[in-house]
């Protein structure tokens, strides 16, 4: 299956759920990728593919940095394909060890990102992944805590993305890709 029909394969597969969280908003349901073997596979295979240079080589990383929560199903499943490490950006009080902070403004209100202190090391070339790409908040805020560390981000990567949400944008002093977009509500 080439590119094209990946791509329209993953949007058959994803759930849109009409009026969710509140009326005039589609809700784009991602479980349904996660629980289709072959659309988990196919999803895993064109995230690699952004991770290739112009000669289709791996590009040089050493650890994905997964954004809580699916953002560590793909960055755990990624990393056993592709070897490095996997560091987990949690939401505030899930982290047992010494970690480091951020917080964060949204469209609706506030939050937080953790990892722990020895996450990810100076230095470190990382890749930083979630799910879905909207307002950009989260991604961001995780990127600067990951900046914060002293780690060089490479790439970042979305399975999905909601472009009208102009999240790409917020993110524009980093190297984004993301597999398939949704217009619209």
């Amino acid at each position: 299956m080439n590119q094209e029909e990946a791509v329209q394969y993953l949007k058959n597969v994803t759930r849109s759920i009409p009026n969710y969280p509140k009326p005039g908003i589609v809700f784009r349901d991602l479980t349904t990728i996660f629980q289709n073997g072959e659309a988990f596979a196919l999803a895993l295979d064109q995230l690699m593919n952004c991770l290739r240079d112009e000669n289709s080589e791996p590009i040089s990383f050493e650890k994905f940095v997964g954004i809580e929560a699916r953002g560590f199903v793909l960055a755990g499943a990624l990393a056993a394909k592709m070897g490095g490490g996997v560091a987990l950006l949690r939401k505030p009080g899930k982290l047992p060890y010494k970690k480091r902070g951020i917080e964060y403004k949204l469209e609706y209100g506030e939050d937080a990102l953790e990892m722990h202190v020895d996450a990810v090391q100076p230095g470190e070339k990382v890749v930083v992944i979630d799910d879905l790409l909207a307002t950009g908040g989260t991604a961001e805020a995780g990127c600067k805590l990951v900046e914060e560390a002293g780690g060089k981000i490479i790439k970042v990567l979305f399975l999905v993305e909601l472009p009208e949400l102009e999240g790409r944008l917020r993110l524009s002093a980093y190297d984004i890709d993301s597999i398939v977009s949704f217009e619209g509500h």
